[in-house]
């Protein structure tokens, strides 16, 4: 078998859905197989899994058992020469296991290779790319000198400015939401460190795989929307874990003194603080305006009676292509993206093509009631209920 797709899911049923619909849609000419690893939801994530997604190896752990351990678990059951450690929040394009793994044979030592994500909003993920997080490196985050100073390498090794948005090449960290290895680097490496419950896992993975002498590799030929923070609220609590996984990851990787160590962990607070504020959303923008791309007239009058207001129409029976014109694109429009009839390729094109024009996306899966998106770079994704 060529690829596991491991998708490790706590209480987030209907993005797990929309998740698993694209991966299916990505997989369909591959010999290949899904794995979700359920983390003890009790929002019928497992139940929805079973129903609409018979063919998905499920496995369903009896208590939440951490990111890298739930992984873990996953990955001893792939059959897959490679796997491809995936978040239930995101979307994948229908050819984008064609891309990476086309990708992924051609280099030599490879390690990881990650992917160009974007928000629920279309904008850019810095975090797809990232160097190692040494105290200096992380110092230079918390100061906020890689914005002052992006082109200084003394400065911007953070988020890997070294390399575009918009540029295939070598980095050195890599994010959890997507991440394809094969199996057999997975095994030697040990997997996710497991006495790390979250945060720093895909950090000290991607730091072993270096150690190892492969290479790790940002490839920008696909995009990922990756509705971020989904499984997780920034609270008191993700502040103590994202502290403790800092911690971790300098005392196991780092040699440092105790005052260094006081320092750091100084830093460390005011970074998840960072961390903190980033999770509250800023601003919304605030839809005034709707616009269906379907091919559906059945659709427009339901949204029409869900939301209480005019639904313009665009047509796919018509049109054949999603091609707004600039006066069709205003402040405050909610761009409503129909899977029955925009492949995921699509949506994702549309979200990036459309970023910070004023308007927001959703996605209506296929054969679903519901829609998903962001109506902010700051704040989680919602769910809306259409019929």
């Amino acid at each position: 078998m060529q690829l596991s797709v491991i998708i490790l899911n706590y209480n987030v049923r209907y993005f797990l859905e929309l998740c698993v619909l694209s991966v299916e849609s990505a997989l369909k000419n591959m010999d290949s197989e899904i794995i979700v690893v359920d983390n003890n939801s009790s929002d019928g994530s497992c139940e929805m899994i079973k129903s609409r997604f018979p063919n998905v190896k499920l496995i369903q752990n009896s208590q939440n058992t951490g990111f890298p351990k739930g992984n873990n678990i996953g990955a001893a059951h792939a059959n897959g020469d490679y796997i491809c450690i995936l978040n239930p929040d995101t979307v994948v394009a229908e050819d984008t296991f064609e891309k990476v793994l086309a990708f992924a044979q051609k280099q030599k030592k490879l390690g990881v290779v990650g992917v160009k994500l974007i928000d629920g909003t279309g904008n850019f993920l810095p975090e797809s790319k990232r160097g190692i997080p040494t105290p200096w490196v992380a110092f230079t985050k918390i100061m906020g000198l890689y914005k002052i100073f992006p082109k200084s390498p003394l400065f911007n090794k953070y988020y890997a400015q070294h390399l575009s948005e918009n540029e295939t090449g070598e980095v050195e960290i890599l994010v959890g939401a997507f991440m394809l290895l094969k199996k057999e680097l997975y095994q030697e490496i040990g997997g996710f460190d497991e006495d790390c419950f979250m945060y720093s896992d895909d950090i000290d993975l991607s730091y072993r795989v270096l150690q190892m002498g492969r290479s790790n590799f940002y490839f920008h030929e696909t995009v990922v929307i990756h509705y971020k923070g989904e499984s997780t609220v920034k609270d008191g609590i993700y502040m103590k874990r994202f502290q403790e996984a800092m911690e971790f990851f300098y005392k196991k990787h780092f040699k440092v003194s105790f005052l260094f160590s006081i320092f750091m962990k100084i830093g460390i607070i005011f970074f998840s603080l960072i961390k903190r504020m980033q999770g509250q959303v800023k601003s919304k923008i605030k839809a005034e305006n709707y616009l269906l791309v379907s091919a559906s007239e059945t659709l427009v009058k339901i949204i029409t009676a869900a939301v209480q207001k005019k639904v313009d129409f665009l047509d796919l029976e018509a049109e054949k292509e999603v091609n707004l014109s600039s006066n069709s694109i205003r402040n405050g429009l909610k761009i409503v993206l129909d899977n029955e009839f925009v492949s995921f390729k699509e949506c994702i094109e549309i979200h990036e093509r459309y970023v910070n024009k004023g308007v927001v996306f959703r996605i209506i899966p296929k054969g679903t009631n519901f829609c998903i998106g962001s109506d902010s770079s700051n704040g989680r994704g919602g769910i809306e209920k259409i019929k």
